[in-house]
């Protein structure tokens, strides 16, 4: 069975036009991870130290291109640069233009609607995280058009999680660190954030499980690197720790609110909640009684978790006209899939697919304030739903 298996995978390296061996990093540089081959040729083996033998002779000591070094910091070892300096000292490399001189804009050279697309579907097949149909059941109940999402009616008796299996999902790591994060906020804008050093450091925690300890992690970074988005898997980390946990105001001029906040534990402002996109953070709060779910307006086509529900529901008298959610889904691919389509589509669309059938994710730019160089915190991101 093992030797069929093996020549199976030959016979399929050979048809994608691999002629190397399974331990060359020979057409293979800076691809994702793949468990096909018994080493990897990613930035990310380096920390996992699982690269091939020769990652540095094909990967690293062949820097002709600006592929995956856009802004790197300057290194006399370099037959040419990719900073924004190389043009001043005319020494940039071939396609530095093509891929790095942004003119001030996003990172990297073009990303299609075809690759986002792609990605997504490699993403939710590694979520190997996710809910089971056996681990969560919930029960949608009345079902409204959207022009009764506003009535503010009570239509649904019983809860809308029906059950969790807590004990599986919650003991793994990047369920606990999702959870240790989701109680540091204060959900009323109007009032200053004050982060402790503990609560800085869950933060750190969170993004380290999601992003760099997670095979999905590290397939968003691998591609991101790819396309030149980022020089290293450090930028990549603290550019994410910034745009969703940079604290800025949406009111009064406090410092109370962050992409985070906003999207995975939800705020109130104006007398309604605003953001609350997080189908773990609901779940929590309906358990504790502070949320009434009421009923939803649109349930995705997925018969397997995750699934996609706009929610009518009101916390603690607080009424959510629509809050869409990805159900079921673990902590990493839902912050993911908001991460890919922030970076690669700030403040418009970005088309999905998973498992075939399309998510639409609608991101929104915060423009009130920046950080770095100009960039901008993520204002919100929520899954788009279609209207009836």
């Amino acid at each position: 069975m093992k030797v069929v298996a093996f020549l199976t995978l030959l016979v399929t390296l050979f048809h994608q036009g691999y002629s190397n061996s399974l331990d060359s990093c020979e057409r293979r540089c800076g691809y994702g991870t793949d468990n096909n081959f018994s080493c990897q040729c990613n930035p990310s083996c380096e920390r996992f130290r699982d690269c091939c033998s020769d990652y540095t002779e094909l990967c690293k000591a062949e820097a002709t291109s600006c592929k995956g070094r856009c802004d790197e910091k300057y290194d006399h070892d370099n037959k040419c640069h990719c900073n924004s300096k190389c043009t001043q000292y005319n020494n940039c490399c071939s396609d530095y233009k093509d891929l790095c001189d942004r003119g001030g804009g996003g990172g990297g050279g073009v990303i299609t609607d075809a690759e986002i697309k792609s990605l997504s579907e490699t993403l939710y097949a590694l979520d190997s995280n996710k809910a089971s149909a056996s681990q969560l059941i919930i029960d949608p109940q009345a079902l409204v058009h959207d022009s009764q999402t506003g009535s503010q009616s009570d239509l649904s008796s019983r809860l809308l999680f029906k059950y969790l299996d807590e004990q599986t999902l919650f003991s793994k790591p990047t369920y606990a660190a999702l959870l240790a994060v989701l109680d540091n906020y204060n959900r009323m804008t109007g009032q200053t954030e004050d982060m402790s050093s503990q609560q800085l450091a869950e933060q750190d925690t969170f993004v380290k499980e999601t992003m760099s300890n997670t095979e999905l992690g590290r397939e968003l970074f691998a591609f991101l690197y790819t396309k030149g988005v980022y020089a290293s898997e450090e930028d990549f980390i603290h550019d994410l720790k910034m745009m969703w946990f940079g604290l800025y105001s949406r009111n009064n001029n406090k410092m109370d609110s962050s992409g985070f906040e906003h999207i995975f534990a939800g705020e109130v402002k104006g007398g309604k909640v605003s953001g609350f996109h997080n189908w773990i953070q609901f779940y929590l709060l309906e358990k504790r009684g502070k949320l009434n779910y009421y009923s939803h307006s649109f349930n995705g086509p997925w018969t397997t978790y995750p699934d996609v529900l706009g929610m009518q529901f009101k916390w603690d008298g607080y009424y959510k006209q629509v809050g869409s959610a990805v159900i079921g889904c673990s902590p990493e691919f839902d912050f993911a899939l908001y991460s890919l389509c922030y970076i690669t589509r700030p403040g418009k669309q970005c088309r999905l697919s998973l498992g075939g059938k399309e998510l639409m994710i609608q991101t929104y730019t915060w423009d009130n304030s920046s950080y770095g160089d100009g960039k901008k915190f993520i204002g919100s991101a929520f899954p788009a739903t279609p209207r009836n």
